[in-house]
């Protein structure tokens, strides 16, 4: 264990599964306490009993206040503190015409992609800024997607949830930097998590290599590529990094 994260409290939404456990198991790694908070507690569960002592698990919908609150006291009553925030949780239509994606649908993803960014910031920036009682400052990380930077046809409303969360996270860091909280997003490319099939519409040898094709490195992202992103942004090392929407894409935004 190198340390990096050592003494802090982190809360990473959709932490069950793909790049949010990705990022839970990589911070435990590198010292920090973690909340692995999803809608799925059963298995948010399972990942924080593999990760050990330094996890605990909490069944959340991020779009519901009362939830995030909850998932927040996870943090500062039972893991001592508030640290990192990453904002991971997401969701999206299935790849088709921006005409055939349904109301609910559409209220669905800009609560998980946006909403959820809003209410986690009520319950955590308060805590974090250095201007609160105790406060000393803190990260906050949202997961976008080169979908905000470079959209495709076909995921128009999910590009323009992270599109949303881009913007969202730029003047975030402008209004919080006095505050001493940094704030930033990964745009990662499509990778191996359970949405998937739903950017491509189908999960098919030949729609692989299509995308595949679109990544001058020549592979989708992994949980680990975004786990270690995720590590740097919220490491002393990226001390003077703030408003950045990092690609972490093989080159698929260039």
């Amino acid at each position: 264990m190198a340390g990096r994260l050592e003494g802090k409290v982190a809360v990473i939404t959709g932490a069950a599964s793909g790049f949010g456990e990705g990022i839970a198991r990589r911070f435990a790694e590198e010292g920090a306490k973690v909340v692995v908070a999803d809608l799925n507690g059963e298995r948010a569960a399972q990942v924080a009993t593999d990760i050990g002592a330094r996890a605990k698990a909490i069944e959340v919908d991020v779009t519901d206040r009362s939830d995030v609150k909850s998932m927040i006291a996870a943090a500062t009553d039972d893991l001592g503190g508030l640290d990192i925030l990453v904002n991971n949780a997401g969701f999206t239509h299935r790849n088709r015409p921006l005409t055939d994606v349904g109301e609910d649908e559409f209220d669905r993803i800009l609560a998980v992609n946006a909403k959820a960014i809003y209410l986690a910031a009520l319950e955590a920036v308060p805590l974090m800024s250095a201007d609160g009682l105790g406060g000393k400052g803190g990260v906050i990380i949202n997961t976008a997607s080169t979908a905000g930077l470079r959209p495709r046809p076909g995921l128009t409303w999910y590009n323009a949830s992270k599109g949303w969360a881009i913007t969202a996270t730029k003047s975030m860091a402008v209004e919080l930097a006095p505050q001493k909280i940094r704030v930033n997003c990964l745009c990662p490319v499509a990778g191996e998590t359970g949405m998937l099939h739903l950017f491509m519409g189908e999960d098919t040898p030949e729609m692989r290599e299509k995308f595949i094709a679109s990544v001058p490195l020549g592979r989708l992202s992994t949980p680990l590529d975004i786990a270690n992103a995720a590590l740097w942004l919220a490491s002393d090392e990226a001390a003077l990094v703030t408003g950045v929407a990092l690609e972490v894409d093989g080159g698929r935004c260039i």
